[in-house]
């Protein structure tokens, strides 16, 4: 049987890396909020 985790790292950055949350509010969000890291 497969392991759930499969890793890919484009398929990763393109659903959570910076490029995909600049669009949203999220990375305001959390720069309102202080975060460290931003975005992956």
């Amino acid at each position: 049987m497969k392991r759930t985790y499969q890793p890919n790292n484009r398929k990763k950055s393109k659903t959570h890396g910076f490029l995909s949350r600049k669009d949203s509010n999220v990375l305001n969000n959390r720069r309102r909020k202080g975060r460290k890291v931003l975005a992956k």
